[in-house]
């Protein structure tokens, strides 16, 4: 479960970072804070 967690949050973050470079701020800044709270490093919405 804390691979899958992991690769999801790892998804998020760069479609995150992807989306800012083309332009797109909130859509960047919602998918890195959405794989931040996915990860199972750090802070994690299933703790």
């Amino acid at each position: 479960m804390s691979l899958l967690l992991w690769v999801l949050a790892v998804i998020l973050v760069v479609s995150g970072i992807v989306a800012l470079f083309r332009s797109q701020l909130l859509w960047g800044i919602v998918l890195i804070i959405l794989g931040l709270a996915v990860g199972p490093g750090g802070y994690s919405i299933f703790n």
